[in-house]
């Protein structure tokens, strides 16, 4: 897949949760898991593993990259931040909207509640 298609195409959850994670600021694999555990309130509780693969796949589109620099204050050199690219944020915000829209017609059918303060 090249860069640009990946900007193109839905995301799977891993990779929306993933992204979403590292929208804000670097983080390091344990700090993307931990932020995917409380933004799913437990629900999705990614594994080594799983994060790992999925974070060689964001690379390889382009929508992530690696951050050589260490955060401040952190004194473990094996940890590898990552950070969104300017694609990633591209794609991120494309999905969004995308799953908005889904949203908006859910709601027009009536089929999930409308948003608080509605």
């Amino acid at each position: 897949m090249t860069p640009r298609s990946a900007a193109r195409t839905p995301l799977s959850t891993i990779s929306l949760y993933v992204l979403l994670a590292v929208a804000d600021a670097p983080l390091h694999g344990y700090g993307i898991i931990k932020d995917v555990e409380r933004r799913t309130d437990g629900v999705l509780s990614l594994e080594a593993g799983t994060l790992y693969a999925a974070l060689r796949r964001l690379q390889d589109e382009g929508l992530i990259r690696e951050d050589a620099r260490a955060r401040p204050g952190d004194d473990d050199r094996r940890r590898r931040y990552y950070r969104l690219t300017p694609l990633g944020l591209e794609a991120l915000r494309r999905e969004c909207a995308r799953l908005a829209d889904f949203l908006r017609v859910a709601r027009d059918k009536r089929v999930t509640p409308a948003p608080h303060g509605s």
